[in-house]
């Protein structure tokens, strides 16, 4: 099983305010669908909520949602009760990539223990407030590649470079 985790932050890390995007940034949200089309997707509840009903469960994607509320109900996606759990159910997953897609609490807790094979992280050039961050982490535990980038424009509020982080060995 290979672990991604796909995040956009601005300058201070942020990654949502009010369990919202900040931002309307089309290029990133392509970059988004096409990288974790066709494989699976999981999310926390809060996060799964913030997405518009019509957009759920993701599609092309097999969505599994976190949370302790073992009533929750997600029609069309998996509910587990922790990332173990999750990632336990998805350990024989060999065609698909398992990718962390938020919110912050979910990937505090995948950056912790360790899991997750790939990073792709949307840096914003831009501050929004925000009250969600993106933990801190020790770039040097991996190799770094750009593999986008947007400039500012008419249909970007905001500049971004996206980068490709894989685990040195």
């Amino acid at each position: 099983m290979k672990t991604a985790l796909i995040v956009a932050m601005d300058k201070e890390r942020g990654i949502g305010k009010n369990n919202n995007l900040m931002w309307h940034l089309p290029a990133d949200m392509k970059f988004f669908k096409e990288t974790t089309s066709g494989h699976i997707v999981v999310t926390g509840r809060k996060n799964y909520d913030s997405i518009p009903e019509r957009f759920r469960p993701l599609p092309n994607r097999e969505n599994a949602v976190l949370t302790r509320n073992m009533e929750y109900e997600a029609p069309g996606a998996l509910v587990f009760d922790s990332l173990e759990a999750c990632l336990n159910h998805y350990a024989n997953e060999s065609e698909r990539i398992v990718f962390i897609i938020g919110g912050g609490q979910i990937y505090k807790e995948a950056m912790e223990a360790g899991v997750v094979d790939e990073l792709f992280i949307t840096y914003v050039d831009h501050q929004y407030g925000a009250d969600t961050f993106f933990p801190v982490f020790d770039e040097t535990d991996w190799n770094v590649e750009i593999i986008g980038e947007q400039e500012k424009d008419e249909m970007h509020e905001a500049g971004f470079r996206i980068k490709k982080y894989t685990k040195k060995s």
